[in-house]
């Protein structure tokens, strides 16, 4: 097992969820500026943005777990706020964040769609290196598996997803994984949007629709009465997402029209 501790320096002990976390904040700024300075907008909105917004999402992240989970902390005030023990629910944060990132945009008067496009890359790359945290503090892993299985996975992975003496699915890998692959598409696809929002509706639909199957894994999930709350979540959003993506074809003219029917009416003889 990997310690949780990266170092220690005197009383505080730092810890390997707290650096992976900040490395996926830090990387994200970056390709969020870099993105933002080729079309125009100053990057200095960005850094101002993320003043914003990444408290925002922790804050919304860590209070959506804690509201499912509030048997966990009601005699344990005081853990709510460790959020280094984990405990970050991505929902709240996309919340918590969208929220800040919509008043910032308004505030100051930029194109929401436009932001929401820039940013939405780096969400999901920072998504992807933010489980190994999850792996690091072995959990949002999923159901066990047999020593057969596990075995097609690197050595390390076999040795941390190895938990009171039973392997388990290493669930963190899959999504963080599957972010990379949105990142990748992301990117790619950047060029060829075809209006403002797409890249950002894209995002969504794409990380719901994987995020709603490897949640089926999981044995954490929290729970709505006898459903997946991240599972509904995802499925909702999906479907906005899919709204979204044929509405703002439909506005920007590239679905094809309707072809007008033959008429009916009887020609006068």
């Amino acid at each position: 097992m990997i310690d949780p501790v990266a170092v220690h320096l005197g009383p505080l002990a730092i810890r390997w969820y707290g650096l992976i976390m900040a490395t996926a904040f830090l990387i994200g700024i970056a390709l969020a500026c870099r993105r933002s300075a080729q079309n125009q907008l100053d990057p200095n909105h960005i850094l101002n943005l993320m003043i914003v917004v990444i408290p925002a999402a922790i804050i919304g992240a860590r209070f959506y777990y804690v509201a499912f989970e509030w048997a966990s902390y009601r005699d344990n005030f005081w853990e709510i706020f460790a959020v280094w023990h984990g405990g970050l629910a991505i929902h709240g944060g996309l919340i918590g964040g969208t929220l800040a990132g919509i008043w910032y945009a308004r505030r100051y008067k930029l194109p929401v769609w436009l932001l929401a496009d820039i940013v939405a890359p780096s969400l999901i790359l920072g998504q992807a290196i933010g489980r190994w945290g999850n792996f690091i503090n072995q959990e949002a892993h999923g159901g066990p598996v047999t020593p057969e299985f596990i075995a097609h996975f690197p050595g390390f992975i076999q040795r941390q997803m190895f938990i009171e003496g039973q392997y388990y699915h290493p669930t963190f890998l899959y999504e963080s994984l599957w972010n990379l692959a949105v990142f990748g598409f992301l990117t790619w696809f950047w060029p060829r949007r075809r209006f403002s929002g797409e890249v950002a509706l894209l995002y969504l639909g794409l990380y719901s629709a994987g995020r709603f199957f490897i949640e089926e894994l999981r044995t954490d999930s929290l729970m709505l009465g006898p459903l997946r709350a991240a599972q509904l979540v995802s499925a909702i959003l999906l479907v906005v997402a899919t709204a979204g993506i044929w509405y703002g074809g439909k506005k920007a003219g590239l679905l094809p029209r309707k072809s007008p029917g033959k008429s009916t009416q009887k020609r006068p003889l």
